[in-house]
């Protein structure tokens, strides 16, 4: 049965370190994927030198993740892809809300609808991008949703308005308060008093008699 080879990771990083110079901060070989650091001004000359030298023609994502804790607390990511070689290797830059990464769309365009959508969910600027706007959220959507920091409920919803005959956006309203999980097993039950359980214990309510046990039903 035939199937795709391959490329082995042996002298990939080498190659990788030649070409791309001080344009490279660092090389890493982890389960069996590489991933190249490089300077965030640098990367369209990075780039540039992958596809057009060590011929990784594709660029098939670009991903954003989000490390509040880290003074640059934002890397993009750049999923690449050899069809000659068949095989992909990864480029990271770090930034902050403020400081936009160069555009790729130069190298290729499809790299426009990716920066958009990393973008609306991390908030990443990216300076030359002409079309940089919302792409998965709606126009009047506050915050980027990706970011760890952002509430799971969001700030505003919307609706339809029957007076005004239009989409309306309101500050979210929760229908109930927040609940702490114990993360206790379902079986076992709780050993406090969950909110309505006093119900319970109330004394019957006049003209609501208990409903009869099945063996005392009479047939």
């Amino acid at each position: 049965m035939s199937f795709p080879k391959f490329a082995s990771n042996d002298g990939v990083i080498d190659a990788a370190t030649a070409a791309l110079g001080d344009a490279l901060l660092s090389a890493v070989e982890h389960v069996g994927e590489i991933r190249l650091n490089v300077k965030r001004e640098r990367v369209v000359d990075a780039l540039r030198i992958l596809r057009d030298d060590l011929a990784y023609q594709q660029l098939m994502e670009i991903a954003g993740v989000d490390y509040p804790d880290r003074p640059e607390r934002f890397e993009v990511v750049y999923c690449l892809l050899s069809l000659t070689k068949n095989h992909r290797i990864r480029v990271h830059v770090s930034t902050d809300e403020v400081q936009p990464v160069p555009s790729v769309t130069g190298l290729w365009p499809v790299a426009g609808w990716l920066e958009r959508e990393v973008y609306d969910m991390y908030g990443v600027l990216f300076e030359g991008n002409q079309d940089l706007r919302r792409i998965l959220t709606d126009y009047g959507f506050q915050g980027h949703p990706q970011r760890k920091d952002f509430p799971l409920t969001g700030f505003v919803e919307l609706r339809y308005s029957e007076e005004e005959k239009r989409v309306v956006y309101e500050p979210v309203k929760l229908a109930q308060d927040f609940r702490n999980f114990d993360f206790m097993s379902p079986w076992e039950g709780a050993e406090y008093i969950l909110p309505g359980d006093e119900k319970a214990k109330a004394p019957e309510a006049p003209g609501a008699p208990t409903p009869a046990k099945a063996d005392e039903v009479k047939k």
